[in-house]
């Protein structure tokens, strides 16, 4: 059923791209790096991702538009989760797992608020290569071999993943917004979830901010056209698991009914570039978990 649903809703989407062929362009290009190197400095569990986003559309004018369809984000990410130990992984630790995703969104205007619908397509397991590049990148930098973890991470799966999200913006006063949302997902992992945003300063205003998968940092997909910002966020949600294939019953780790996220971040916008940096904190996400960890997150827009 997943599936039907998945491939029905990518083509719904995909359909007003013929349509408005001659009138769709690029508006705008996104991307945030996430690792746990730029956070508490260890290599384990949600240990990395990087984001991409291409938006395209008729035209942007500082909202989402009206029409279901119009504007479309076509995404592309990969994440690495691993063992808290990568030569000798513990029985109770989760397992690795390489995590390539393609999916398409289409971001729209709904009663007062931003609404997000998507579905993707999740590549699991070693066919979707991000171990093997791990190991490359391992053995470039002279870092462990993960060898052991790689021999036995979770295999090969498609799983077709549907999601969707609202979220409305609340003035606090002139330089402050508050943003409540929330978000709900079936298919690589399925959960809902609430939570909100607090933006203190104009960064963002007139853009088009997306949500990363991970950490629930916002990111900018297409920029407005106001002049140099600076932007502090902080931000928080939980979310209540149903069912995860990153942590499939009847193994030797159980998954967390309830998942947790805090994070804060610093956004500058110049005349030609931009910089964003945060630090997020992932919650356990299963029982015997020991202890949160604590991810960084960076995105260079650097025009000379």
């Amino acid at each position: 059923m997943l599936k039907a649903l998945a491939a029905a809703l990518i083509a719904a989407l995909l359909v007003p791209t013929t349509t408005y062929a001659q009138e769709r362009v690029t508006l705008g290009f996104g991307r945030l790096f996430s690792n746990d190197g730029i956070g508490d400095g260890d290599d384990r569990w949600r240990t990395g991702s990087y984001t991409v986003s291409l938006l395209r559309g008729q035209r942007w004018s500082g909202t989402a538009p009206d029409q279901f369809g119009e504007l479309l984000e076509f995404r592309l990410g990969a994440e690495t989760i691993a063992p808290a130990n990568l030569l000798v992984p513990a029985a109770n630790d989760r397992r690795y797992a390489g995590i390539l995703t393609l999916g398409v969104n289409t971001h729209f205007a709904l009663a007062g608020g931003e609404a997000r619908l998507g579905a993707a397509l999740a590549v699991l397991g070693p066919q979707s290569g991000i171990g093997s590049l791990q190991k490359s990148l391992h053995s470039l930098l002279g870092q462990t071999n993960p060898k052991a973890s790689l021999d036995e991470q979770l295999g090969n799966q498609l799983i077709p993943t549907v999601s969707a999200e609202y979220g409305r913006d609340f003035a606090l006063g002139d330089r402050a917004r508050l943003r409540p949302f929330a978000e709900a997902q079936a298919g690589i992992e399925t959960f809902v979830r609430v939570g909100g945003d607090l933006t203190v300063g104009m960064f963002g205003a007139g853009a088009l901010m997306l949500r990363d998968t991970t950490t629930g940092q916002r990111y900018v997909g297409i920029r407005s056209v106001s002049g140099p910002a600076v932007s502090f966020t902080m931000g928080a949600d939980v979310a209540r698991v149903f069912d995860t294939e990153l942590l499939p019953k009847g193994g030797q780790v159980e998954a967390s009914d309830t998942r947790t996220r805090l994070r804060a971040g610093l956004h500058w916008k110049g005349e030609t570039s931009e910089v964003f940096y945060g630090v997020t904190r992932l919650g356990k996400e299963f029982e015997t978990q020991p202890e949160a960890q604590y991810l960084g997150s960076l995105n260079l827009s650097i025009r000379f």
